[in-house]
Formats: C-alpha cells, structure tokens, sequence
C-alpha cells in the first residue's frame, strides 16, 4: 500500500511536469506568431523537438509508476478486503450466542460478498484514482503558486464553493445510503430463507406470494434511493460548473493583471490557467471515487460494528487446577434468555452429574432442556443479573401454561421468545391490525447461580480447555465440504492432537470411526477416508452424517460425552447403529443425554425428569415409572406402541433386514458426479449484448432515457466546445500590442467560458439525477427478476452443488449491486467520453485534417487496443473473483449457520484459517494475472502522454512553417487531448463494466427456457370421495447417484386412507414424497392421481390439491396470520381460525397479546418446535387439500407436542374424505394408519395395517420391537 501511494503520488506528479512544458511551449508559439517577432524558424523548430522529447520522458515515467501503482493497489485491495472478511467472520465466531443468535446467515452473506466487494473497489481502483487526483490538484497548485499566487488565489475561489456543496450533500447522502442498504439486508436475508426452504415454497405454490414480500421490500428501497437522485445531480454538476466557470473568472482576471503590469509575462498566465483548469477537472474526477469511499464507509460500518465490538476474556484454569473427570453441579440455577428476561427457562434448579456416569434429560418442550447443555457449552454465562419483573407480570405467568421455546441446536436454528405472555385471551378479530409499536427495551435477564466441576465455579475455568473436554452430538450434525478424514480430524481442534502429522491424525480417525461404527460404510467407499462428502454431507445418509458426527466427537477423548437429540431424525436400523455406538462410547464417561424417544435412554444410570425449568422427578426408568401419575410415566404412555401378544423375543440385531443401509452407501458419496440439470447451457454474450440487453428491454423509460440522452450530449459536447474556446483564449495572447484588443476579445472569450459552466452544470445536474433514477429502476426489476427466475427453477436446481442458499443469495445481492453501481454514475460517465471522443474528432477534422489524422490515427489505436485488452483481462478476472468470492462466503455463510456446533469443537479457529486459505489462493492466482494485465492497465492510462508528445511535434513542425494558425492547432491539439482523455476515461471503467457484464450474463443465464411451448395439461377430475394415488412400476435415480432410489416400486393408496410409509434410511420414502410433489419427475413407471397421470397435470393446478407438512417447520418473519396464509392466494379470517382449531394450536395464538398479529422472528424462532409445526400443520390444512403428505411431521418433537401434533393430524384425516401419507421413523405414530407401506430397496416389502403386520412377524415386527419400550 505504502508502494501504491508514493507510485500513485508519482504518477500524479506528470502532469504538472507536463503543464510546465505546456506553458513554455504556449509561451514559444504565441512569441513566434506575435507582431514583430524576433524568433526564428530553426530557433521555433528546436524548441519545439526539446519539449516534445520531455514529454516522451514523461509518458515513460508515468508508465513504469503507473504500472507499480495498480500492480499494487489492486493486489493491496485484494488483500485488505481478504483481510476485511477474515477479521469480520473470526470477530463474528468470538461474539455471544445471544448476538449470533440474531443474524440471519443472509445478512452474513450479504456482508460478506456484496460489503466487502463494494470496499474493495474502494480501497483499490477508486484508490488510486483517489490518490493520483489529489498528487495532481496538489501539484498543480504548487505550479500555480510559483508562477502567480494571486491569480492562483482567485482561480481556486471554486474550492471553498465545491467543499460547501459537498459538505451539505454528502451526510444526507450517506444516510439515504444506510436506511437502503438495511432494507436491502431484510430482502436478502427474506431470499436466503425462501432458498432454504424451496421445497415448502413449492409444494405451496408460495413463490409469488414471497416475492411479493421480497418485492415491497425492494420497492421500500427503491423509494429511498430515488431520494438520492437530486443530491447525485448535485454531486456531479459543482465541478463540473467550477472547471468552466472558473476558467472564465481567471482568464478575465488575468488580463487584467497583465494590462495593468502586475504579470509580466503572458506565459504565467498560460501556465495558471492550464493548472487551474487541470486541478479543478481532477476535483472533478474525485466525484466518482468520493462516491464509491462514502458507500463503502457505509458498508464498512456494519462490519466494522462487530470487529469492533468488545470480547470477554475466557481465560482460566486449565490442568491440573482442575479436572474435567469430577461431578458436575448445577447449583440454584435461574435463568432467563436475553430476548426474554421476564420468562424464566430454569428456577433454582439443583442438578448433579455423576462423573462416568449417564445422566438423561427429559421433558416437555421448553422445560429448559438443551438450556442445560447451552450452560454447560458456556453458550451463556451466569453473570449473576436478576430481570426486572412486574407483580403483573408475574401474576400472569402463573396463569398461562404454554410451552416455552427455548434454543434448539439441534436443528441448527436460534430461537427468540415470544412475548410474556398475558392471562386475558384477546379475540382475533380485535387484532387485524398489525402492531407497530417502538420496539421495546429489553433489561437484564436472569443468570444466577453457579456450576461447579469438582468445586471449581465454570466461569473460573479455560474456556476452550472445558469445551475441549466436551464431546457434543446434535440431532443434525454439520460437516464441511471435505474429506471424511478432515471432517473428523477437525474433532481436534483446540486439543493436544490438533498439530500431529497426519499419519497419526489417520490413526485416530480410524479408532474414533470404529467406536462410532462409522468404518463399516467408510470401507466400502472407493476413496475410504479421502471421499468428499459435499455441502454440509449431503453426500452420505442421515445415518452415516450422525456416526461421522459421533466420530469427530469422541476423536479427542472427551471426559464429558453431551448427546443432544442424537437419534431422533434416523431411521429404526440406523438408530439401532447409531445408540450401540453411543453406549459403546458414552463407557467411562460423564454422559448426558438429551432425549425425546424415551426407547434411547432406558439404561441410563439417572433420569431427570424436568418441567416449566423445574426438577420434577429423578431416578431410573425402572423406578420412575413406579409412580403414580408421575411425568415420566405419562411420556412413557405417550409413546407406547402396540406389539401385540406374541412369544417373546429378545429383539436383538435386526439380522433381516439387509434393505438398505449398506448399498445405496456407495453412490450417495460418489463425488466424480455432480447434479445436471435439464437446461441448455446459456452463453455469454459479452458486455455490449448482454448489459444492451437488459437496458433495452426496460425502454419503456422513454422519458428518463431522453433527459440522460440529452445530458450525455451535452455533458460530452462540452469538450470540443472547449477546445475551440481554449484556442481562441491562447490566440487573444498574440495581441499583446494592443490592449484595447486584448482586453475586448478577452472579456468576450472568458464570458463564453461562463456560459459553458452555466450549460454543464445544468446538463451533469439532469444526468445525475435520470441516472440515479434508471438505475434504481433497473436494478430493483432485475433483482426481482433474478430471484423468481431462481424460484422457477427445478428442485434439481438446488440440488447441484455451487447451488446452496448462500451461494444463491450472495449472488443476487452482490449482482444486483455491480449493475446499480455501474449505472448510476460510471455507465453515464463512459458515454460521456463516447459523445468527448466523436465530437473531438469532428472538430480537429473540421480545423485540420494532417494533424488531425497524425494525432488520431498514429495515437488513438494503441489506445484501443490496450483498453480493449484490458476489458478482456478485466471481465476474466471478474469472474474469477466472483466464483472464488462465491465459494468462500458460501463457507462462511454455512459455518455462521452452524456457529453452535462450529463453538463446541472449538473450530473458529479452524474455520479463520481454512477460509483464509481460500482468501490466499484467490489473491495468489489474482496476482498471477495481475502482473500482465496491469501492464495493458498502464499503458491505456499514460499513452496519451505519447500522443500529446508527437501532437505537439508535428504541430510544431506545421506552425513553423506556418502551414496551420495558433487557433488551427490549438483546437485540433485540444480535441486530440480530450480524444485521448475520453478514451481513457472509457477503458478506465473497464472493471466496473467487466463486473457488470458479468452480471448481467448471470442475470440472463438465470431465465427459465420455456420448452413446454403451448403444452395442453388435463384438467383435474372432481374427487367427490376423496383421491386415490397410485405408483405403478416407478423407477428413479438422483443424477448425483448411480444406483436407483425407486426400482419398480408398486403402491396403491386408496381414496380416504390413512397410508403410512416406514423402512430404512435411503429405502425411498421421502423420494416418494418427492416425486408427488413433483420436485423430480419418475425415470420409468407412472405415477397416478386419481387415475391421472401427474405429467399430464399442470404442476401448479396439481400441487393445490397437495399439502406437505415436513420434519423442519419452515415459518418466515412476519405476523402468525402472514404464515398460516401463505399456502392459499387468498383467505378471511374465519378460514384461518378454523385451519388453527384443526390443528389445535387456535387457543394457544388467542392467548398471546397480539393474537395473530404476533410477529415471528426468522424460521419463526419466537415459537417452539411443537408450536411451529403445529402452524405448519394449519397452513397445510388451510389448502383444504385432497390429499396430505406428512414426511417425518413428529419426528423431532417431544412427547407432549409429539401427541398434540398427532391428535391434530388423526383429526385433519379422520373425515372430509382427506386421503393421507405420512413417512415415519416413530412407529407409534402411524399404528393407526389404515394402510402401511414396509419399503426396502426401492420396493414394497411389507404391506398391511399396524396388526396384520406384526402377525407376519416380519420387517415391521422387528422394527416395533426395537422401538418399544418396554423391551
């Protein structure tokens, strides 16, 4: 950087150097044209070729400093902007879980691309541009000073004007910028949860509906930036009106000073006017960067909030002071969240774990469950602060009885309270109107008491030397994009292990698989240990992701073994794996367990049975269901599942069933095959066709077109004017005889200089302006579309990799923005120089044409030619930015959404460092390219230089022999210079016009391809009775797999039933779902509804008859009533009541303050996981649907939501001829079903209802007997 700015300062300095020599050779030619001159023509002649070889001096000068100058302020900028994400995602991993806990992964994404891409053209291009105007005005000026202070004096009185107007334009302009950046944020972070959730967007035909929210979202910005349309006018039109106007007052001053002898020499004033014209274009010329320094001010703002923000110290004891083999005490602990400090999660509560022991946890939803292991993990310290509670409140509280959510890690979400809740049940329709009230202060929330390990207090300890000691396993664990050897291996992180070699890292892999069970399926993978797993491991089952999860825990020797839910999402077979690896690990070791299948934690040493933060019961299965009534013992119940009365057996390994498990394992991994989607392969089409392109399909902007189009001209007609303006003032210096003359045809040429000011000034004022409100247009219509064309796009879409919501996201945010910040001062600003250069040429052609044709046709094609090499270089380079920046803030994004787990294996710093090496390799290869391009780079940038020395050669040798006047060559020079500066300036914008060529190929690359033409689609028979659904000889395989998922599966659900699917992970149950949702379609095989062909239906008529309630509810921020609705285009209240009622969670949205009109966080984190499944439910439910797909409904749920949730969904298909299909893993669930569908292999092995089954004593016999839990 240090290099870049003296090189830059350098650089700067040429052309004050070149003003000097223009003086004394301005000074040559009107000395050689005056009356009664006494210099020669060989005198003129060698005069001419000495300055003209200066400048030949100069322009290899300014070349070479040119050259290291953009060589290094771009690798600079490169880096610092690296250095930027870097510090801002490590700063973000060392914040408390209650911040983290409030940014969406969008607005990581969005930080981290599109703020970080707005600073570092700040800090790089805009820099040096920055830095080389201010060397210039600075040179300038010390020129000026030398040769006439006072002139200098009166010729820079347009400073003090330009610094007030730009002093009182840009804080509101920097505000206007901030309130549209924040909502542009919310669009964002409204986009990431509409990519994260596509299925249910889908199923729900709810793509319009959010976009719509993501369009008002868009329209509020626009709204905003249209605002700033005047002050952009303002921002361009000051100096440009100061340059001319200036010019004029100077030129008429110094006339003045010479005819009353205070100047001596006319060449001085040559010489000030030159500077001053030169300096002041270069104020000019700071504009653009002034601009791009304010919006990365205001991107860095938000940045700079959290690298700045304050860090605890988490430094203490480590061994021996303490030992992590002791008991575990949690002593009187009370604790409310900070987004909820009146509800109490825990009240004194007094738990103790036994050190080598297993200790479970159980529960309602929100009894303070995985508060506990946040405790534990110090996700959350006890500060000793109390909330403030009202006797109000407190009164209430004890009136109301409704699950509390509380953070569930588990499903890698963060969750906020909802409101205290209040004791009067308020009437719906008292609540149509939306709250919007200030938002309120929250206080202190309470963290008292202490946890003790063997009598030492937890906020005493090391931080990470105890979480080091801790070995956590979530229900949907999180792995990287990389080897299975390194997604364990990064168990040791923070550990003794972490600097080994990886020879003995492999063998502590091994030994960790092998406990976790994890190496049987590793064996069989052609790669072993060096398979890639893909994004967050969807290359390998549920069940492998859970045992290499189990592995990467236990890697490190844990004293202490947390299992949070770790077997509630996977099938019977692999739960079966999955718990003798947990028992086989959990051996020696402090183990708790948090559980809500009770059949995982029968043999624990001590049950705690918690409700409402309180200890309730405690003891073993065996003696807790000895009591009477108890908690436990209802739970129990709760999940009791019929296995009829037959001999016994002692439900040992599931020996039959060889479905599965082991053989789609190979193809779910085979990283050589990515996904393909069915489209053809879009073309680029270059900067003129594509960015053409969209400017000209939004032409119905006819009249902001017109007003920018007459700017451009007359901002661009400006220049030639100037030259003849110029050449007339240089020839008023011949009359220096005659003052009268002088001062006549001074006075006349300086006032044509005001009028030109007045013409640009009002000309830059309306294009400032048109354009700010075209690119507002503009960009606010692409973005929109950009996002539903990505909406449009198959499942499948999705799917392939480089396609997660982050990635997605950060592209339609950072696009968006490369075109808005191209249009809005840069795109106008080129065409400038387009009408600069045509309207120069003309008029040197019009005075002159052989020096016109020398200066032009000898100076301006090496100019060409390097621009449009360095518009090539550029636009590859671009790109390469962009996939690289792409692929590293998706990591980011994803190890921000999983920032839980990425704390408990003390990863951050893993993390820091693995991102930094993707930032590395980028700036590496960046350089690489960079040492070439650069030198085109500087020679488009200082060639002028050489064309000014041969324009001043040649017209030299003509006005020696007085083939050409002094205004012939001085219009013609002027022209070829402003010819030169405009070309220039053109290819100066070449990275901001690669970027946004780029951008708008990945705009157009995004439409969808209509190949259906005018298909005619069935219409949808009337189902009176209910619909029928039948799958006949369906194959299907993933186009990231070989072996097929489906293989002529066979499957009849009849009109009304109550069909249940169940069998191994990966035997195709969610598949089946899949395929009648119509995300894929079937290979082979037809797939019936209602007796009709689904292809022959159209897919969005189709999936009306259709809800789909899946294991992950997905809620969006908005008001309850929002979220119900969205399933349906419209809907009264009294429709979304009784959807709520059917679901049974109508009672528990009336008892909240706001009813309906209760605002939810993001994914609906105010809410716990029964109640937002419950709201799902009610969404399904409002479709009024024929038929209801219910893929894992309950499956993450505690007892208690568990059976309200079933209750609700017996209900929905108990009458209205509703038929159902749910896929489940608890088989307590769907014993009620009318028909169950056992699949292995593709197939249909089993079939029959909940007792029929178990009679054949087969599959499903041996699955119920795994799960009962009396066995």
């Amino acid at each position: 950087m240090v290099t870049s700015c003296i090189t830059s300062v350098g650089a700067g300095m040429a052309f004050p150097l070149l003003n000097i020599l223009t003086g004394e050779l301005v000074g040559d030619f009107t000395g050689y044209f005056a009356e009664n001159t006494t210099i020669t023509k060989q005198q003129f002649q060698a005069s001419v070729n000495k300055n003209s070889l200066y400048l030949v001096y100069i322009f290899i000068a300014k070349f070479a400093l040119s050259y290291i100058s953009m060589l290094t302020i771009r690798i600079s900028g490169l880096r610092i902007s690296a250095a930027l994400r870097l510090a801002y995602l490590r700063a973000t991993f060392m914040q408390p879980v209650s911040t983290i806990d409030t940014i969406s992964p969008g607005k990581i994404s969005t930080r981290i691309t599109t703020s970080s891409n707005t600073i570092q053209l700040a800090i790089s291009q805009h820099f040096a541009m920055l830095f080389q105007s201010l060397t210039f005005v600075i040179g300038l000026y010390v020129v000026s000073f030398i040769k006439s202070w006072l002139l200098t004096l009166v010729a820079s009185a347009s400073l003090p004007f330009i610094l007030i107007v730009y002093g009182a334009i840009i804080p509101p302009f920097t505000k206007l910028h901030k309130k549209a950046e924040t909502i542009q944020e919310e669009a964002s972070a409204l986009a990431y949860e509409m990519f994260s959730s596509i299925r249910v967007v889908a199923a729900f035909g709810a793509e319009d509906r959010l976009a719509k929210k993501h369009a008002a979202l868009l329209d509020k910005s626009v709204q905003i930036e249209q605002k700033k349309g005047p002050i952009m006018g303002l921002m361009m039109a000051p100096s440009m009106m100061a340059t001319y106007g200036i010019f004029g007052l100077s030129f008429w001053f110094g006339i003045r000073q010479y005819t009353r002898g205070h100047i001596d020499d006319v060449g001085q004033i040559v010489v000030v006017l030159f500077s001053v014209m030169l300096a002041v274009l270069s104020i000019g010329r700071l504009a653009s960067p002034i601009i791009a320094v304010i919006k990365a001010s205001a991107a860095a703002a938000e940045i700079f909030i959290t690298i700045d923000a304050s860090v605890q110290d988490t430094k203490g004891l480590k061994e021996p002071d303490v030992s992590s083999e002791d008991d575990i005490h949690l002593e009187n602990i009370s604790f409310s969240y900070p987004s909820r400090p009146d509800v109490h999660v825990l009240e004194d509560l007094n738990i103790r774990f036994e050190a080598g022991k297993v200790t479970a946890i159980v529960g309602p939803s929100g009894s303070g469950k995985s508060t506990i292991v946040g405790l534990l993990q110090r996700w959350y310290d006890l500060a000793g602060t109390i909330a403030h509670r009202s006797p109000r409140e407190v009164n209430e509280k004890q009136v109301v009885d409704h699950d509390i959510p509380e953070p569930d890690d588990s499903h890698k979400k963060s969750r906020k309270s909802k409101k205290s809740k209040k004791s009067n049940k308020s009437n719906p329709s008292d609540q149509a109107v939306e709250s919007k009230g200030e938002e309120k202060v929250l206080g202190p929330n309470t963290c008292t008491g202490m946890i003790r390990v063997g009598g030492r207090d937890l906020l005493d300890i090391d931080l990470k030397w105890w979480r080091s000691q801790i070995g956590l396993v979530q229900q949907e664990p999180f792995l990287f994009n990389d080897t299975i050897f390194n997604n364990v291996s990064f168990g040791l992180c923070g550990t003794r292990y972490q600097s080994l070699s990886r020879e003995e890292k492999l063998k502590l892999v091994e030994e960790a698989c092998k406990e976790a069970y994890a190496d049987e399926f590793i064996a069989k993978l052609p790669k072993g240990y060096d398979t890639m797993v893909g994004e967050s491991g969807i290359k390998l089952s549920g069940g492998q992701r859970q045992r290499i999860a189990i592995a990467r825990s236990i890697i490190k020797q844990p004293a202490v073994l947390i299992l949070d839910e770790a077997t509630s999402a996977v099938d019977v077979r692999t739960e079966r794996i999955v718990q003798k690896a947990l028992e086989r690990v959990s051996k020696g070791r402090t183990t708790i367990v948090i559980a809500h299948r009770l059949s995982t934690i029968k043999r624990a040493d001590n049950i705690i049975v918690l409700r409402k933060g309180k200890l309730e019961e405690q003891g073993s299965h065996d003696d807790l269901l000895k009591i009477e009534d108890g908690i436990y013992r209802g739970l129990v119940h709760a999940q009791e599942l019929a296995t009829e009365a037959v001999e016994a057996e002692d439900g040992g390994d599931i020996h039959i069933i060889k479905t599965t498990e082991s053989r789609p394992s190979k193809p779910l991994i085979e990283e050589e095959i990515h996904a393909q989607i069915d489209e053809p392969e879009y073309k680029d089409q270059g900067l003129l066709r594509g960015f053409g392109r969209l400017l000209a399909e939004q032409r119905h902007h006819t009249l902001l077109y017109t007003i920018a189009v007459v700017g451009i001209l007359g901002a661009g007609a400006v220049y030639p004017l100037q030259a003849y303006i110029f050449a007339n003032v240089i020839q008023v210096f011949t009359y220096v005889g005659s003052n009268e003359k002088l001062i006549k045809e001074g006075n006349f040429w300086a006032g044509m200089f005001g009028v030109e000011a007045a013409g640009v000034g009002l000309a830059y004022f309306a294009l400032g302006w048109t354009m700010q409100l075209i690119a507002n247009a503009i960009t606010r219509y692409y973005r929109q579309e950009y996002l539903e064309n990505m909406m449009r796009k198959g499942i499948p879409f999705f799917d392939a990799e480089g396609h997660s919501p982050g990635s997605l996201t950060a592209r339609l945010s950072a696009d968006a923005t490369q075109i808005q910040q191209l249009m809005s001062t840069e795109m106008s600003m080129a065409f400038i120089a387009v009408v600069n250069l045509v309207g120069s040429t003309i008029i040197a052609f019009v005075y002159g044409w052989k020096l016109s044709l020398v200066g032009l046709f000898c100076a301006l094609p090496p100019i060409l030619v390097a621009g449009y090499l360095r518009i090539s270089l550029e636009m590859k380079f671009e790109k390469m930015t962009a996939a690289v920046f792409e692929d590293s803030s998706q990591f980011a994004t994803e190890a921000v959404g999983a920032f839980r787990t990425v704390l408990s294996l003390i990863m951050e710093d893993m993390i820091g460092n693995k991102y930094q090496a993707l930032l590395d390799d980028h700036v590496k290869k960046a350089f690489g390219k960079a040492k070439f391009g650069t030198i085109v780079f500087a020679a488009s940038d200082s060639i002028e230089m050489a064309c000014m020395a041969l324009a001043f050669w040649y017209g030299g040798t003509l006005l020696a022999s007085r083939e050409y006047g002094i205004v012939d060559f001085f219009v013609i020079y002027m022209a070829i210079v402003q010819g030169a500066v405009a070309a220039g300036m053109w290819f100066s914008f070449a990275p901001n016009l690669a970027q946004a060529g780029g951008a708008a190929n990945r705009i157009l690359s995004m439409r969808v391809v209509n190949n259906a033409g005018d298909k005619k689609y069935d219409e949808i028979a009337e189902a009176e009775a209910g619909v029928g659904v039948e799958f006949r000889n369906v194959s299907f395989t993933y186009k990231s797999r070989e072996v097929p998922v489906l293989s002529n599966l066979n499957l009849k659900v009849l009109p009304g039933q109550f069909a249940a699917l169940v069998g191994a992970s990966g035997c195709g149950k969610s598949t089946t779902i899949s395929l009648l949702e119509r995300f894929y379609d079937a290979q082979s095989g037809h797939i019936y509804y209602n007796d009709q062909d689904i292809t022959s239906l159209e897919t969005s008529e189709y999936r009306k008859q259709i809800s789909l309630v899946s294991q992950e509810p997905t809620l969006y921020e908005g008001t309850i009533r929002d979220n119900v609705a969205l399933s349906v285009d419209e809907a009264n209240d009294e429709e979304i009541y009784q959807a709520c009622a059917d679901a049974q969670i109508h009672e528990f949205i009336t008892s909240l303050p706001d009813g309906y009109n209760t605002r939810l966080g993001p994914k609906g984190m105010s809410l716990s996981g029964g109640q937002k499944q419950r709201v799902s439910l009610a969404r399904a439910l409002l479709r009024k649907p024929q038929l209801l797909l219910l893929d894992e409904a309950t499956s993450s749920l505690d007892s208690e939501s568990e059976k309200l949730v079933q209750t609700a969904i017996e209900r929905a298909a108990s009458g209205c001829g509703r038929t159902v299909l749910a896929v489940a893993h608890r088989l307590a669930t769907i014993q009620k079903a009318d028909v169950i569908f056992v699949l292995g292999s593709g197939k249909v092995l089993e079939k029959g209802d909940h007792q029929s089954l178990l009679k054949k004593k087969g599959i499903y016999y041996q699955m119920c007997q795994a799960q009962a839990l009396d066995r």
